[in-house]
């Protein structure tokens, strides 16, 4: 069994796809949604996309044969024929409910996973490039970093040490991926219920908001369960104007400057301070971190802007970086 076959499938499907919504989106009626697609910056996008599909083969080799198989037999040993977890249970088999256990999980890690991109600088240079387009489609959904899949596997390797078939949860991340995929779309409307429990297409519109009061929310997969428990989900307000991108974008349509932007600017900072405990909150801190405050943190930034509608709240914020 080829156990890539989600995103193989996938990938034809999404090119499909971004085709028909750029096609959609300039006969539309609102001139806003003639403007969703730019032709250089899909190509750019486009060229993410493809520098991701090539290394893929070579990550999943490296998670599912090297890294999960090697966690999952160290971990869930045969004993007497049977597999069977260090902590005495029977390694889990294949049957319906721990797909959907398997899945929950995926999830779980994938959360962490994206709040963790978010949160430490040195990852959010790698996930920076997803964020960078100023633009909400289809083709900013496969707008991929080249480095994130690397160390992403190590997210996830307690599953299989917790005893799941390594296969079963590639299949996961490919599911996985294939719905994060489709969250890219401005022309799906609220869902009502179903917003209860998983995450739809206008929260994916304001994890992708470089507004202060949206950004670093909303980071889940497929549910938002977590985002509620750890006080990441924040709903679509349909009062604010949405700006899509990152305030310090890369202004440049070339992959490479993409790829390595922010890296460069934490190269910079580095040789602002002389200490080895400032070099190093500048690489692992949060995003926005400065030793002399000259620059602040999304938190940072968000108590002021709160503070600051209490007391002005007719005026306009004007944000420090």
């Amino acid at each position: 069994m080829d156990f890539t076959n989600p995103l193989v499938y996938g990938v034809p499907c999404f090119l499909a796809l971004i085709l028909v919504e750029l096609t959609y989106s300039k006969h539309h009626k609102k001139e806003e949604h003639q403007k969703l697609y730019k032709w250089k910056d899909l190509a750019a996008s486009l060229t993410m996309g493809i520098g991701s599909t090539v290394l893929a083969p070579l990550t999943k080799t490296i998670a599912a044969i090297v890294l999960f198989n090697f966690v999952y037999d160290v971990f869930n040993p045969v004993l007497d024929g049977v597999r069977t977890n260090i902590m005495g249970y029977q390694s889990f088999g294949y049957a319906w409910y721990i797909w959907l256990i398997c899945q929950v999980l995926d999830d779980f890690s994938y959360y962490w996973f994206h709040r963790q991109n978010h949160n430490i600088r040195f990852l959010w240079a790698a996930h920076i490039v997803h964020h960078s387009s100023d633009n909400f489609n289809l083709g900013t959904a496969v707008r991929n970093g080249w480095f994130t899949i690397f160390y992403k596997p190590f997210f996830y390797m307690w599953i299989p040490a917790i005893g799941f078939p390594p296969e079963m949860l590639v299949i996961c991340l490919g599911i996985e991926a294939l719905w994060q995929f489709q969250l890219h779309c401005v022309f799906i409307p609220k869902l009502g219920f179903i917003e209860k429990f998983m995450n739809t297409h206008t929260m994916h519109q304001v994890h992708h908001a470089q507004n202060l009061e949206y950004m670093d929310k909303n980071h889940g997969g497929f549910l938002n369960i977590f985002d509620r428990m750890f006080g990441t989900w924040l709903e679509l307000d349909d009062d604010i104007d949405v700006k899509y991108g990152v305030i310090h974008a890369p202004n440049s349509n070339n992959p490479i400057v993409i790829l390595t932007h922010e890296f460069k600017d934490i190269w910079n900072d580095l040789k602002k301070s002389p200490k080895l405990s400032h070099k190093l909150m500048y690489i692992f801190g949060p995003p926005g971190w400065s030793h002399d405050g000259s620059t602040m943190t999304v938190k940072q930034q968000q108590r002021q802007f709160k503070e600051y509608k209490k007391k002005n709240p007719s005026k306009i914020f004007q944000r420090p970086n």
